[in-house]
């Protein structure tokens, strides 16, 4: 009879249980051991047990021996095998009911014994005899055994296939979850197009409302635009047809105007050539007189020196103005034009009509507003010229305007006057390049306030002038409430005048031309040193002119100039010390400074315009030589 080996169709471990059944064990172990497999089963398992146990069992052993035995039944194949062996226990019966055999001793286990000894083993157990009770107990405990050993199977079985019922629904879960996913994915990707296509759809008609919009504005904005463009031309072709009548008017005016200057300049000139030949009637014999008397008093050097006065500037009125005949003519010819410009202003109502002060005001305050900056000189120059061109106001208003409102800066000239001048000289020239009849206005306003500009010397005469307030007035003292200005005032008003002058003169800008220039100021010092005698007023003057000029004409002249400069220290410096007044010693140091020194290869302060009121740092060369040149308006560059 072979060995029987018990095994379980299911696998040695689920869930950390190990199964491995032990037939060996006793009962009451078995049971514990269950118990044990169930809680842990229920503890650990990751899926519902389909079955639990509401009560633990509850098998006793037996009271008098704590072994329990198990019924084995043997089969009638095992009986005849039996019955070979032992031919002399034969029974009525083929089939036995089955011994009782206590096996507390026999190990069932999946261990690797060999057949034979299982075999031994259980047929010496068998062999065994035992009691009816105690095969009773042996079959009992058999029979509950392998009842627990199916319903561990079962439970087994149906543990595994409920894992395998949960691994299936969970890939199905799994499977339906990334299907969902897709499925989700899909129609995000479905609703993101169809939002994308709304919102290009969306922006699409608010382009097309806002190009519409757009299109509407534009026809809207060019109707305005035709509309004001037709009303400017009929306005502008209404202010021509009015320019127009008013020019024709002071066409008309300016010929009556005309006509009668040249009547009284006629009558002017019969009355000057009789006051003339009156005053030299008077001046001779005044001078007839004079030697007679100075002969008497043997003063020898005295009446020689008169005659050579009077023979040097014989063509002077009365021999009391020093002067050069052409210094004279031009001067002559300047006082003609700004006496006829002030005639004819006075005809058109200059000092009576108030719509010319508004004008005035404003030439005044772009005048007094100028600095010695590019752009600020560029604006004020820009619009002088704009004012003095105004069809509104005729032009030879606004250049007496501007031509007393540069002067009168010399008034009472301020502390920012000696950096600004140069400015007013470049000014005047952009000015008086695009207006020329400003220059000989200015000039001779400027020389009708300041005989020095010319320059001329009115020599004192007790016969010519009966007082010495009346010689002061003469060569441009101010009256102030019936009283003359002091001489130190006078000076400085003086100097200024010829501060503005020399400034001028040496302004050259690119583009434009200086109507009175470096010419114009190489022949006023020539005349100057020629004519003009030696004492304060003069000195003064020619400091003033030095100052301002002398940078620009050792530029043109060179050598010349040098010599020129020679000249006024051997001749004119020497004259004045000879005077003997302590009021020059200040003017001599300050001329023969300004020769030893060589200030004229210095750059004058303020000769260079600043780029910009804050900057310390002067333009260079080239910038100063074309900061004025022509630009689109045909007088800038």
């Amino acid at each position: 009879m072979g060995s029987v080996k018990l095994q379980l169709p299911l696998p040695k471990n689920v869930d950390g249980v190990t199964l491995d059944p032990n037939p060996d064990w006793s009962f009451d172990a078995l049971l514990v051991e269950l118990n044990s497999i169930e809680k842990k089963l229920n503890g650990s398992s990751k899926f519902p047990i389909p079955f639990t146990k509401a009560k633990s069992r509850e098998l006793s052993a037996s009271k008098n021996n704590s072994r329990r035995g198990f019924i084995m039944q043997v089969s009638d194949d095992d009986m005849e095998d039996l019955e070979r062996d032992t031919k002399d226990e034969v029974g009525d019966h083929f089939v036995m009911g089955g011994k009782r055999f206590a096996c507390d001793e026999i190990y069932l286990s999946d261990s690797d014994h060999s057949e034979e000894g299982l075999g031994i083993e259980l047929q010496h157990d068998l062999m065994d005899k035992v009691g009816l009770v105690e095969s009773a107990l042996s079959e009992l405990a058999h029979e509950h055994q392998l009842t627990i050993a199916e319903e561990m199977r079962d439970q087994l079985s149906a543990l595994e296939a409920e894992l395998m019922d949960e691994n299936e629904k969970l890939a199905s879960t799994l499977e339906r979850v990334e299907r969902n996913i897709e499925a989700q994915r899909e129609m995000n990707r479905k609703f993101d197009m169809q939002y994308q296509r709304k919102i290009a759809e969306a922006l699409d008609d608010h382009l097309t409302a806002v190009q519409r919009d757009h299109e509407h504005r534009s026809q809207i904005e060019e109707r305005r635009i035709r509309d004001d463009a037709a009303r400017e031309e009929a306005k502008r072709k209404e202010k021509a047809l009015q320019e127009e009548k008013a020019r024709q008017e002071m066409i008309r005016a300016e010929a009556k105007v005309q006509a009668r200057l040249e009547a009284e300049r006629v009558e002017q000139e019969k009355a000057t050539a009789l006051e003339a030949e009156r005053k030299a009637a008077k001046e001779a014999a005044a001078a007839v007189e004079k030697k007679a008397s100075e002969s008497l008093m043997n003063a020898p050097s005295e009446a020689n020196k008169v005659p050579k006065e009077v023979t040097s500037h014989k063509h002077s009125a009365g021999n009391t103005i020093r002067v050069s005949e052409n210094a004279q003519k031009l001067e002559e010819k300047r006082l003609m034009i700004y006496n006829e410009i002030a005639s004819q202003n006075e005809a058109l109502g200059l000092g009576s009509n108030k719509a010319y002060r508004k004008y005035e005001m404003e030439i005044a305050r772009r005048i007094r507003t100028i600095t010695g900056t590019k752009e600020n000189v560029r604006v004020k120059a820009d619009e002088l010229i704009k004012l003095m061109s105004d069809p509104t106001c005729p032009q030879s208003i606004s250049i007496a305007m501007f031509a007393q409102k540069v002067v009168s800066l010399c008034v009472n000239p301020t502390g920012s006057f000696n950096s600004a001048v140069y400015a007013y000289g470049r000014v005047i020239v952009l000015v008086t390049s695009k207006v020329s009849l400003a220059m000989d206005v200015l000039i001779g306003e400027l020389n009708k306030v300041c005989i020095y500009a010319v320059p001329k010397y009115i020599v004192y005469s007790e016969a010519a002038f009966q007082t010495k307030e009346a010689y002061y007035k003469a060569i441009g003292y101010a009256e102030e409430d019936g009283k003359i200005e002091s001489t130190d005032s006078y000076v400085d008003r003086l100097s200024a005048y010829m501060k503005l002058y020399g400034a001028l003169v040496q302004t050259e800008v690119e583009g434009c031309q200086n109507l009175h220039g470096l010419r114009e100021g190489w022949a006023w010092i020539a005349r100057f040193l020629n004519v003009l005698p030696a004492n304060l007023y003069t000195a003064a003057a020619l400091q003033a002119f030095l100052e301002m000029a002398g940078f620009a004409l050792h530029k043109r002249y060179k050598t010349q100039f040098r010599k020129m400069l020679d000249i006024i220290a051997k001749d004119f410096l020497t004259a004045l010390k000879d005077r003997g007044d302590a009021k020059l010693n200040k003017v001599i140091v300050n001329i023969r400074n300004y020769i030893e020194s060589n200030q004229f290869l210095k750059e004058p302060e303020g000769w260079r315009l600043r780029s910009n009121l804050e900057s310390h740092n002067f333009t260079p060369e080239s910038d100063h030589q074309q900061q004025y040149g022509y630009q689109q308006n045909n007088y800038y560059r």
